[in-house]
């Protein structure tokens, strides 16, 4: 997923980048210029677009490939490589010319820095900064913060009036058998997830009223009021799906992992108008289009490429 805080082995990075770009297929969408794109500024470039294999990542690759397209380049499609660490090093090694990362991303895992900015702007621009010696340009950063949160059923909700996790420590203290948790095995055990969650806003759930599950199961048990808050991600199509409510991390204590064009820095000189052409796209998407493109794909069944150019078109970005 996005977030590992512990490095693949040297021989499995060659495997994720290999498996990525040993495959791969030309984009064919027939798409013209909208309100980017206009006058093909990347015509006669070839580039290659790439992501990781989560459904977010899946449609955040087609986004861009689709807009070089419509900007006149022809764009291989090389999207979907297992891991988080594999995308961005085919970006960095020129493999690959440009994906859509996570500032929070780059800064724990990839610059190996144990503490977040608070500050979401600074967090980029830091990033940025730290980035550039390795060849690698930050575009400016959307509003979408893919993170962790703790979200709860309406009936959950309506019982205890929670809204933020000041509130979720307080009941903790006030009614301990009222906090019950379902979380990944990896956010049980990470220091910017429960852990450090805990020790940021003072709870001590007890071990008993935590259950540690996959993904999946964690929003279909917080759904049924299983468990009273669940572990989910920020821009996941199942919080509206399922009608859950995030708690707000009123301390900010969870990184900002919000999402940005990384293009390789030589890509960019040979073809400065790139900028031009995501920048737009980049300022429309947030946390609440996330969900409703993700929602597409893991509650509708969709394709995420025709999700991914239905919203391109439906915003005119593309005809």
């Amino acid at each position: 997923m996005r977030r590992p805080t512990v490095p693949l082995a040297a021989g499995l990075l060659v495997t994720a980048v290999g498996c990525g770009l040993t495959s791969g297929s030309p984009m064919v969408d027939d798409v013209r210029p909208g309100s980017i794109g206009r006058g093909e500024p990347l015509e006669g470039a070839d580039l290659t677009v790439t992501s990781k294999s989560f459904t977010e990542q899946l449609i955040l690759g087609a986004i861009m490939g689709i807009a070089f397209e419509a900007a006149g380049a022809e764009v291989l499609d090389r999207t979907g490589i297992q891991g988080s660490i594999g995308s961005r090093e085919a970006v960095r090694k020129g493999d690959a010319d440009a994906g859509y990362e996570y500032t929070g991303t780059a800064w724990i895992t990839y610059l190996g820095h144990s503490e977040p900015i608070t500050d979401p702007h600074e967090q980029w621009e830091a990033v940025r900064k730290e980035d550039a010696k390795n060849g690698l340009t930050w575009l400016p950063p959307s509003a979408l913060d893919n993170t962790y949160a703790l979200a709860m059923n309406q009936a959950s909700h309506k019982k205890y009036r929670t809204n933020d996790l000041s509130e979720v420590a307080a009941l903790s203290k006030s009614d301990p058998s009222a906090v019950t948790l379902c979380v990944e095995v990896e956010f049980a055990n990470r220091a910017d997830g429960l852990p450090g969650m805990q020790k940021a806003y003072g709870m001590n759930v007890p071990t008993k009223n935590i259950t540690q599950m996959d993904t999946g199961i964690i929003y279909t048990q917080t759904a049924k009021g299983n468990c009273t808050y669940g572990e989910v991600y920020t821009t996941d199509g199942r919080i509206k799906s399922m009608n859950l409510v995030v708690m707000d991390d009123d301390k900010h204590f969870f990184p900002n992992y919000n999402a940005a064009p990384v293009i390789n820095t030589k890509t960019l000189k040979e073809w400065p108008a790139i900028p031009d052409v995501l920048d737009p796209i980049t300022k429309k998407l947030n946390n609440t289009v996330a969900q409703d493109l993700n929602a597409k794909v893991d509650v509708d069944g969709e394709d995420p490429h025709q999700v991914a150019l239905d919203w391109m078109k439906a915003e005119g970005f593309v005809k």
